[in-house]
């Protein structure tokens, strides 16, 4: 049990730590961190009643349903609401970057609880696969749920338009990952260019990011 709790938790620590300390202007306490990475574990209990309603009720009836109601919309519309009524207004939350912290942390608390319980049902052999695609994936989710909600909030103008982007846009990336995997034979083929444009595309929200926080940092001087 010690070593799929390890194997479980240590693809989310690592990513949580890599986004984390490229946090350059006063990082965010831990304490605040780890609320929000709690908050997201606790989501995945209410999620996973939720979908399995779904299913036993009919539902979902297909792998687009699946894919875009099932697991797109409902799991990063709970990430969103926690990040918009837990963090969104909170004190430590004060350069664009700390949505990127945050939205990491609440993303991969959710990932790492689902692996944990993944890796309890299916074995500890799946540590590599599950921390290369979900955790990571999931992760990338949270970093541009993140980066949208930063922007927004240290914007004067559209901060509609992006709180409202901050779910759609994991939203469709989340719902296009699963329908990958629940429909392609050799999802491979097309899961490798995905990620890596994932990769690529939450890179680059980081680094946007960072110059909005270089910006908000010199208009405080």
């Amino acid at each position: 049990m010690l070593v799929i709790l390890a194997a479980g938790f240590a693809p989310g620590l690592a990513l949580l730590s890599f986004f984390y300390l490229k946090d350059y202007y006063g990082t965010e306490p831990l304490s605040v961190v780890s609320k929000a990475f709690i908050f997201g574990a606790v989501l995945v209990l209410p999620i996973m009643f939720l979908e399995y309603i779904l299913k036993t009720e009919n539902i979902i009836m297909n792998h687009f349903s699946t894919a875009f109601l099932s697991a797109g919309l409902i799991e990063e519309f709970f990430k969103w609401f926690i990040l918009f009524y837990v963090i969104y207004n909170h004190v430590e939350f004060d350069e664009p970057y700390d949505g990127i912290v945050y939205g990491a942390a609440v993303s991969l608390g959710f990932a790492t609880l689902e692996n944990i319980f993944y890796l309890i049902g299916n074995g500890v052999d799946q540590a590599i696969g599950r921390a290369l695609l979900p955790v990571s994936s999931h992760a990338l989710f949270g970093v541009i749920m993140g980066y949208y909600f930063g922007r927004g909030k240290f914007t004067n103008k559209n901060k509609h338009v992006y709180i409202s982007l901050a779910f759609v846009v994991p939203y469709l990336l989340h719902g296009i990952y699963d329908y990958i995997l629940l429909t392609q034979e050799y999802w491979g083929y097309w899961m490798l260019p995905f990620m890596v444009f994932l990769w690529w595309y939450g890179l680059k929200k980081v680094k946007m990011a960072r110059v909005l926080s270089d910006i908000h940092a010199s208009q405080l001087l």
